[in-house]
């Protein structure tokens, strides 16, 4: 058609292999994150359950089950190859959302108010501490 300017689309470059190692960079530090304060908040849930009023076998297995995923949860946090200084921010945000999370289904305790804009504030921080460049 005269008049009409065709586009035409670029030829496909394969993905940069720097550009996945990229990804690989932060989506394994998010994967220890999320893993760590999963485990971290699921083992506090488990002791909080175990602390209610059940007979004493159940009492004793839940606060051991509670006790060895917080143990995996020191693990995960000490031996993953992560600058933690740095990562402290990005951490403690992570922490607050999957704890609210576990709270709401295992709890049946959905965040209040000042909770959510609390919980804003320490993701916004966690942000700033985490990616501030240095």
């Amino acid at each position: 058609m005269p008049g009409v300017v065709q586009r035409r689309n670029p030829p496909y470059l394969p993905p940069d292999p720097l550009h996945k190692r990229l990804s690989l960079r932060y989506l394994i530090p998010l994967a220890l994150l999320v893993l760590a304060t999963t485990l971290e908040a699921g083992g506090d849930a488990i002791i909080r359950v175990g602390l209610r009023s059940h007979p004493i076998p159940l009492r004793a297995a839940l606060m051991l089950a509670g006790t060895v995923v917080l143990y995996g949860y020191g693990l995960t946090l000490n031996l993953a190859p992560l600058d933690w200084g740095r990562l402290i921010g990005a951490y403690v945000a992570t922490f607050f959302v999957v704890g609210q999370i576990i709270n709401l289904v295992a709890f049946d305790t959905a965040p209040s108010v000042p909770i959510v804009v609390g919980g804003l504030l320490i993701v916004a921080g966690g942000a700033i501490i985490t990616a501030w460049v240095r």
